[in-house]
C-alpha cells in the first residue's frame, strides 16, 4: 500500500530511518558483482564520455586561436610565459581562427543553449518510456556532432555554435534520465554511494579530457581531440545498449535476491501508476525551489571554471598548451575523490549513525558551496604566484565535489517517483550559468587583467554563498505528500 512521510512529522521519524527498519525483513543483496553497482560503473563511464565531449573544446579552443608562437607558448599573458619544448612540426596542419573574446564566449557557452531545451522533456520521457534508450541515444547524438566539430569550425563560428547547440540538445537528457533510472535501481540507504559513483564520471571525464586534449593538441592537432573522444563515446554506447535494463524487473542477469532487495526497499516510495503528474504541487514546492537555487548557484562557479580555466591558465598565468590541460584538470581530481568519499560518508552517517537525511544533505551542501567560494576569491589575489593560484583553484573545485551527496541528489529524497522530472527542472535553471557565465566572464575580462578576473571570481563566490544559505533554510529530506499517489499519513 502506498504511504508517505508527512512533512508535519518530527524529524526523528524521517523516512530513511523508518524504511531501514522495515527493510530488514529482506536480506540485503551483496554489492560485489551486483547489477545495481554494475549500472553505477557503466553510468560512470557514460558521464565520463558526456563530460569529456563537453570540456574538450575548452582546451582545443586555446590551440584553435591564431595567438600562439611556434614553441606553443601563449604570446599574450599577464604573467611571464613558461618554457615549453618545441612542438612537432607536423602538427601545424589544422586551421586556426581569428575569433575575438566575445565570439569565444559565445562558442564556449553555446552548448548550454541546447542543453537547457531537453532537461524537463528528458525527465518526462524517461519516466514515461524508460531511461535506457533516451540516455543512450542522447549521448550518441552528442558523439556524432562532436565528430563533426572540425568541419563546422572550418565553415565558420556560426556553424560551430550550431553544432555545439545540437550537442547540448543530445546531452541535456542525461541527468534527468539517469535520475529517473535510479528511482528504480537505488535502495534508499545506498543512494549516496550509487549516485556518487555514477556521477563521478563527470569529474573523471574532465580530469582525463583536459590533459589528454592538451597532449593531443601538442603532438597531433586539435581536430584529433574530437575524433578520439568520439570513438570512446561509440564504444560506451555499444556496452550500454547490450548490458543495461530500465528496471530490475526487466534485467535478464540480475539475481532474485538483489531484485527483491531493490524492489522491496522502494515499494513504499515509488508510485508510478498512471500518467498523472502533479505539476501544480511540484512547481509550488519550496523544497524543490531550495534545490533549484542551490543548483543554479553552485553551477555558476562550476561552469565558470569548467569553461574558462584553460583560458585563465593561458592568458593570465602564461602556461603553454601542454601544461595547460594537466593543470586545468587538477581541480577535478580532488572533486571526483571527495564526491566518492563523501557519498560513502553520507550513507554511513545516515545508516549507522542515524543522522537525519536533511541534516546530512544540508551539511554537505554548506561545505561544498562555502568552501569553493572562499578559495576561488583567494585565487584571484595570488597574482603570478603559480603554485598558490593552482592550489587555491584546485581546493575550490575539490570541495565542490562534496555537494554530490548534498542538494545534488535531494530530488530522490523528496519525490523519488518524479526524480527525473525534478532533476530536469532544477538542471534547467542550473544550465543558465553555463549559457551566460562564459559570455559575462569574457565580457568582463577583455583586457585579461588580474583585476578583471577578480571581479569574475567575486561574482561566482557571492552567488554560491546565497545558494548555500537559501538551501539551508528551505531544504527538506522527506518524501513530500504530493509525491505519492493516494497519500495517507500514519500515526506518530
Amino acid at each position: 500500500m502506498d504511504r508517505y512521510i508527512s512533512d508535519t512529522e518530527t524529524d526523528d521519524q524521517e523516512q530513511p530511518l523508518l524504511l531501514s527498519r522495515q527493510d530488514d525483513k529482506v536480506e540485503k543483496a551483496p554489492a560485489c558483482c551486483s547489477s545495481r553497482y554494475s549500472l553505477s560503473l557503466l553510468s560512470c563511464y557514460g558521464f565520463f564520455v558526456a563530460y569529456a565531449l563537453r570540456v574538450n573544446l575548452s582546451v582545443a579552443m586555446v590551440d584553435m586561436l591564431n595567438n600562439t608562437d611556434a614553441s606553443g607558448n601563449t604570446s599574450k599573458s599577464i604573467c611571464p610565459a613558461h618554457s615549453s619544448p618545441a612542438r612537432p612540426i607536423y602538427n601545424h596542419t589544422a586551421s586556426v581562427y581569428d575569433w575575438d573574446s566575445e565570439t569565444q564566449g559565445w562558442i564556449l557557452g553555446s552548448f548550454f543553449y541546447g542543453y537547457i531545451l531537453t532537461q524537463i522533456p528528458g525527465g518526462y520521457l524517461a519516466r514515461k518510456y524508460g531511461a535506457k534508450w533516451l540516455l543512450g541515444l542522447g549521448i550518441l547524438g552528442t558523439v556524432v556532432f562532436t565528430l563533426l566539430t572540425p568541419v563546422a569550425a572550418d565553415l565558420g563560428a556560426g556553424y560551430l555554435i550550431a553544432v555545439r547547440v545540437l550537442e547540448g540538445i543530445g546531452e541535456g537528457v542525461t541527468f534527468p534520465a539517469m535520475h529517473a533510472m535510479w528511482a528504480f535501481w537505488a535502495p534508499p540507504m545506498e543512494r549516496s554511494r550509487l549516485l556518487t559513483i555514477a556521477y563521478t564520471g563527470a569529474q573523471l571525464g574532465t580530469v582525463v579530457a583536459l590533459p589528454l586534449s592538451a597532449q593531443i593538441c601538442f603532438y597531433l592537432d586539435w581536430t584529433w581531440v574530437f575524433y578520439i573522444f568520439g570513438i570512446v563515446g561509440i564504444v560506451w554506447f555499444i556496452l550500454w545498449a547490450l548490458l543495461v535494463s530500465n528496471t530490475p524487473s526487466t534485467h535478464p542477469r540480475i539475481t532474485e535476491q538483489e531484485r527483491l532487495y531493490i524492489t522491496s526497499s522502494l515499494n513504499k516510495e515509488l508510485t508510478l501508476s498512471g500518467d498523472h503528474i502533479p505539476w501544480g504541487s511540484i512547481l509550488t514546492s519550496m523544497p524543490l525551489w531550495a534545490i533549484v537555487v542551490a543548483h543554479f548557484s553552485y553551477n555558476w562557479t562550476f561552469y565558470t571554471l569548467l569553461t574558462l580555466l584553460p583560458t585563465y591558465m593561458s592568458d593570465v598565468l602564461g602556461f603553454s598548451i601542454k601544461e595547460n590541460g594537466a593543470l586545468s584538470a587538477l581541480p577535478y581530481i580532488g572533486c571526483g575523490l571527495l564526491a566518492v568519499l563523501g557519498g560513502q560518508l553520507a550513507d554511513y552517517l545516515r545508516e549507522n549513525c542515524f543522522y537525519r537525511t536533511v541534516v546530512v544533505r544540508k551539511a554537505f551542501s554548506l561545505v561544498g558551496m562555502i568552501g569553493p567560494a572562499v578559495f576561488i576569491v583567494a585565487a584571484g589575489y595570488t597574482g603570478c604566484n603559480y603554485i598558490l593560484a593552482v592550489a587555491f583553484l584546485s581546493i575550490s573545485s575539490s570541495l565542490g565535489g562534496i555537494v554530490a551527496s548534498g542538494f545534488n541528489i535531494n530530488h530522490l529524497d523528496i519525490a523519488p517517483s518524479y526524480a527525473g522530472i525534478l532533476l530536469g527542472i532544477t538542471n534547467s535553471f542550473a544550465t543558465i550559468p553555463g549559457m551566460v557565465g562564459p559570455v559575462i566572464a569574457r565580457a568582463l575580462t577583455k583586457n585579461n587583467t588580474i583585476e578583471e578576473w577578480q571581479t569574475v571570481f567575486y561574482i561566482s563566490a557571492g552567488i554560491n554563498l546565497f545558494g548555500a544559505v537559501f538551501y539551508t533554510v528551505f531544504g527538506q529530506g522527506v518524501v513530500q505528500p504530493w509525491a505519492v499517489h493516494n497519500p495517507h499519513s500514519h500515526g506518530n
